[in-house]
């Protein structure tokens, strides 16, 4: 057989043994390959991930001892910091978990206060003793699924051999250490971020979409019956906001769009001015780019908009345009109620009227009034009084024939289908319920993983985890 010397660093000579047991393993795991029988290739595949994984683990292991620090005093963030003992402790890997001796310190100046370890600090775990690269794998599974399919897609994986608590736990600590540095991360991913050459426009949308809340629910008045909850709840929907600011090229067609979410009691002034934040370093980077705001008939939306992205706020004058979509929504509604034969052709006709003249909210307008449909009913709405409403309200925001001419987008779909993927598909799946607390923090760790920015978001969000520690004189 033949044979290869590998050189090692002075203390990793069980490494060594380790490469030779993992080649061991594997050989002994191997499949007879000769003849024409089918071999069981899947039985080799998780042999050799778990041998693979057990090197994985004693290598971390050895890399965690080294960074322990032993002496009588050590230096912690400007402060000095006694040693009260050495234990042991386990930390837990992509691998699985390894254990580890190390020394325990509490800050000198206190009594009983805080211990604190070297090992934790300078590594930068989470939630003591979870490693970065774990914790960001895990909290990634929970912002896709729920706790019980990231523990099920982690078996399948071969990778993070913990219980569905674990990635609850973690994925919720992740999520709230985000929470708490969410503004200065933010700015830093804004201002990170490369601006493609055909950007030419950017627009902001903002929308609100129904989430599954639960809410504590009075006890019926009398004795309760048995087997009553002690604190019963009811699931009720409240409505949570959605944000999206998207590149647009010199056609109007989305290049990228950087998603963000709200719970119902949520801040949607804070939200506003992370839509703002991003804008002006858009701004800040292509001065010449036009800015659209873009959201359906709700006023609030578009008060909420203009409040915070404005000319001052910004630099530039956005332009406001209603969602071209929602009007023909309306107008479809409207045509169908005046003559259901010809609706699709009267419908096109309108479309076309929007798209290529500017005055084409005033002269439908003045066609609705005329067609004397204006008590028609259909159940208890009244189509053509709601769309004649519609053109009078909205109508100085539809000039849609300028915006084609100038290659802005006239269709707020971006937000639309945020409002689709960022809160329908993970949170309002059957039964499911959420607290405001840790809602807002699934929302926030998906955004990011829709947006393109969970990479560069969780650095940004782990690194002052990680502190240096020294000895004392």
């Amino acid at each position: 057989m033949p044979k290869i010397v590998v050189d090692v660093p002075e203390g990793y000579e069980d490494i060594g043994e380790l490469l030779k047991d993992y080649v061991k393993e594997i050989t002994a795991a191997t499949p007879d390959t000769r003849g024409w029988r089918a071999v069981d290739f899947a039985k080799f595949e998780r042999a050799a991930e778990q041998s693979a994984a057990k090197l994985e683990r004693e290598t971390l292991r050895r890399l965690l001892q080294s960074l322990d620090i032993d002496g009588e005093r050590v230096w912690i963030g400007g402060k000095e910091h006694a040693r009260v003992g050495r234990y042991k402790a386990t930390y837990s890997t992509q691998a699985g978990p390894v254990e580890v001796e190390r020394s325990i310190y509490r800050d000198a100046g206190e009594r009983n206060g805080k211990t604190v370890d070297p090992v934790s600090l300078r590594a930068g775990t989470l939630e003591g003793g979870w490693l970065p690269s774990a914790a960001r794998a895990m909290a990634h599974l929970m912002q896709q699924g729920t706790s019980r399919e990231a523990e099920a897609t982690a078996l399948q994986l071969g990778r993070l051999p913990y219980s569905r608590s674990s990635f609850e736990r973690v994925g919720q600590a992740v999520g709230g250490l985000f929470e708490a540095r969410r503004l200065d991360v933010e700015e830093a991913l804004a201002e990170g971020e490369t601006l493609a050459s055909e950007v030419r426009a950017v627009s902001v949308s903002l929308d609100r979409v129904a989430v599954p809340m639960e809410e504590p629910r009075k006890r019926p008045r009398g004795r309760p019956r048995k087997g009553a909850p002690a604190r019963p709840v009811a699931r009720v929907f409240r409505m949570a906001y959605c944000a999206t600011v998207t590149e647009h090229d010199g056609e109007g067609k989305a290049l990228r769009t950087v998603r963000y979410g709200r719970m119902p009691k949520g801040s949607a002034d804070e939200l506003c001015e992370s839509l703002a934040g991003d804008v002006a370093a858009l701004l800040r980077k292509k001065p010449e780019l036009r800015v659209v705001q873009l959201t359906d008939g709700a006023p609030e939306l578009a008060s909420l908009l203009a409040k915070h992205l404005n000319e001052e706020t910004v630099g530039v004058k956005p332009t406001r345009l209603v969602d071209f979509w929602h009007v023909a929504e309306k107008l479809g509604r409207a045509a169908l109620a005046l003559d259901a034969a010809n609706s699709a052709a009267t419908l096109a006709r309108w479309k076309m009227q929007l798209a290529n003249h500017s005055d084409a909210a005033a002269t439908i307008c003045a066609e609705l009034r005329a067609s004397g449909g204006r008590n028609l009913r259909n159940g208890d709405s009244r189509p053509v009084h709601e769309a004649i409403t519609y053109l009078e309200n909205h109508g100085d925001r539809m000039n849609y024939t300028w915006a084609r001419a100038n290659g802005l987008p006239v269709g707020s779909g971006n937000v639309e289908a945020t409002c689709k993927s960022l809160v329908g598909i993970r949170m309002k799946r059957p039964g499911s319920r959420w607290k405001e607390a840790t809602g807002e923090r699934i929302l926030h760790l998906r955004a990011l993983a829709l947006s393109d920015r969970w990479n560069a978001a969780l650095a940004l969000t782990l690194a002052p985890l990680r502190r240096p520690i020294r000895l004392a004189a």
